[in-house]
């Protein structure tokens, strides 16, 4: 009889602990939803969701790896999102119970609130171009225009007289290469390759090459510095931040506007915080937030150089409106394009609601 009691007692203890939840097997979800589009200045509730018996002993929350906040129940953490970078950004919650810990992650985009500002261009002056320039970048300092061309076999940096359009120095890459944009920094000019993965620093009074460099992705378009770090467009909506030093990246800014994220970034300009760029097959000109990426303003360039004016052989497909320099002493704004014959300068004006509607 005190045996049967003994296997009636272990069976009932068996059986109890067969039944007793696992934490391994609980299922967590985790708010808001994996792609969840989220506009810049609206904060985030996230929180993690479990069955009503399992209690945990702390939920800690992290955004793209840096600790916003923690709890010890289902309630929402609030992330603000005022100061973010556009694009894609990764949550993760660690769920502690019992000196273990599980990870639940979900993504969130984060764009700009506001639809870009309409500006419109007003013409001050002409300047004379060479029309055998398939101009990738510009930068302006000191009475001359830096350039970089493109095209295999015709790819170079340039030294340009602004006024007459003269080339006083020029330095031409390898046949091999095809030279895409450019900036000038201190006494360097660096000049990035399109598909190469290859960069050239020059001495930017001999226009000598003084160093190659690997650049580690696939396409580089427009380039442009803020003094402190170069700025290198891929040709979709990343721009990537390079050390001016070793090149080597040390981050990135997504551009969207208010609906989506902005491809064909093209020629690029670091201008008193804000990026202006290039809209690759588009006679249009943004202007991004250089700590965001949203886009802040648009201008159409579509009447600088009307298609009526244009040659009538001429490959406007091809030859399309690029290159921005900025005389940063002068407060002058320098536009151009692709085997134009002109670099005009340009003030910029915000549109009426008239012009806006149109």
């Amino acid at each position: 009889m005190k045996n049967r009691s003994i296997l009636l007692i272990t069976a009932i203890a068996a059986l109890a602990f067969s039944c007793k939840p696992k934490d391994e097997a609980v299922t967590f979800t985790i708010s808001p939803s994996v792609n969840y589009g989220e506009q810049n200045g609206k904060p985030v509730n996230t929180h993690v969701s479990y069955p009503a018996s399992y209690r945990p002993d702390s939920i800690a929350y992290f955004l793209d790896g840096v600790y916003v906040g923690s709890k010890k129940d289902s309630s929402a953490v609030i992330i603000k999102t005022d100061t973010l970078r556009c694009g894609s950004r990764v949550i993760t919650a660690n769920v502690y119970k019992g000196g273990k810990s599980q990870v639940v992650t979900t993504n969130i985009i984060i764009m700009p609130t506001r639809m870009p500002t309409r500006y419109r261009f007003k013409l001050i002056k002409k300047f004379p171009h060479d029309t055998t320039a398939f101009t990738e970048g510009l930068s302006y300092l000191d009475g001359y225009l830096y350039e970089s061309t493109g095209g295999l076999g015709h790819s170079e940096i340039r030294k340009v007289e602004l006024e007459t359009g003269k080339v006083v120095q020029r330095q031409k890459l390898d046949d091999k290469y095809t030279g895409t944009g450019s900036a000038v920094i201190g006494d360097k000019i660096v000049m990035f390759t399109q598909k190469d993965k290859a960069g050239f620093v020059f001495d930017k009074n001999t226009l000598k090459q003084v160093k190659q460099f690997n650049y580690v992705d696939s396409v580089a378009w427009g380039a442009t510095t803020d003094g402190k770090k170069i700025y290198v467009g891929n040709s979709a909506n990343r721009i990537w931040l390079l050390d001016p030093n070793d090149y080597h990246k040390t981050g990135s800014i997504e551009i969207y506007d208010h609906e989506a994220p902005v491809n064909q970034i093209g020629e690029l300009e670091y201008i008193d915080g804000k990026i202006y760029a290039n809209i690759f097959d588009y006679d249009t000109m943004l202007i991004i937030n250089g700590k965001t990426g949203a886009v802040e303003k648009a201008i159409s360039f579509m009447e600088l150089w009307p298609g009526k004016e244009r040659p009538a052989k001429f490959e406007g497909d091809k030859n399309v409106f690029n290159g921005i320099a900025w005389d940063a002493k002068g407060k002058r704004l320098f536009v151009t394009g692709k085997k134009w014959p002109f670099v005009y300068q340009v003030e910029l004006v915000k549109a009426t609601m008239e012009e806006t509607q149109h």
